[in-house]
């Protein structure tokens, strides 16, 4: 199987964690994010852009109440030195992770390591709060088109972890990877990622996505490890 390109992660993102509306201003996508994170509310390009075009989008987010940013992906080189010059600074480069399914899947989970459970609990939502995911990231979740579902990961009977997965086409992507501060390094992290490609398996999907930062080191060693492989990297520019 051919793995998934960069391109095609990053629709699936777009699909599966969706802002709460998107129109076409001039060659750019507004996104309206309600508060939901950076990549609901990013403008991308669509096509060919020029310099001054980058006043059309800027002017559309304020309209929002939205502090311009914008979504660099491979192949927006100049988009990306423009803003530059105009001192918009990089934030969050991330790198794009793909797994296959079936190699994901084959390892069997622990008993009660995990479960799958739509819609989410109160004690996952506590857990995503703990780590910054709350009421706007929580609509993002209940927005998103089926087939979908969240996977609350547990380590000694106590909840240790939540995680919202949403598939589109043949990749299953798995976001707000949350895992409590107080049960780290105690393979939570990794059930749950076997937890979603097994839910993933019996949708009939080939492919476990994600998105993490660069700067997180010990969850991308994890996705390594897995045998998960980077296909792609964006990053955000925002105002100074």
């Amino acid at each position: 199987m051919t793995f998934p390109t960069a391109e095609q992660v990053l629709a699936a993102i777009d699909a599966t964690w969706p802002a709460a509306s998107v129109r076409r201003d001039g060659p750019w996508l507004i996104r309206d994010g309600q508060g939901g994170g950076k990549r609901v509310s990013a403008a991308t390009p669509v096509g060919s852009v020029s310099e001054s075009d980058i006043a059309t989008a800027e002017a559309a987010m304020r309209d929002l109440g939205q502090s311009p940013l914008f979504m660099i992906a491979d192949g927006d080189e100049a988009l990306d030195r423009w803003l530059d010059a105009r001192g918009y600074v990089i934030v969050d480069p991330v790198v794009l992770y793909v797994g296959a399914v079936e190699e994901l899947a084959a390892e069997p989970l622990p008993r009660v390591a995990s479960f799958e459970i739509w819609p989410p609990l109160a004690i996952m939502e506590e857990l995503w709060a703990a780590g910054g995911i709350g009421p706007a990231r929580l609509a993002v979740m209940a927005r998103a088109a089926d087939p979908k579902t969240a996977i609350l990961g547990r380590t000694d009977d106590t909840p240790s972890g939540a995680a919202f997965v949403s598939a589109h086409e043949n990749i299953a992507m798995i976001h707000a990877i949350e895992v409590s501060s107080a049960i780290r390094r105690r393979g939570t992290g990794r059930n749950i990622l076997r937890a979603a490609s097994k839910w993933a398996q019996n949708q009939g999907i080939s492919w476990l996505a994600l998105a993490v930062t660069e700067a997180n080191a010990p969850a991308r060693a994890l996705y390594s490890s897995l045998g998960m492989r980077s296909v792609g990297h964006y990053h955000y520019r925002s105002e100074e």
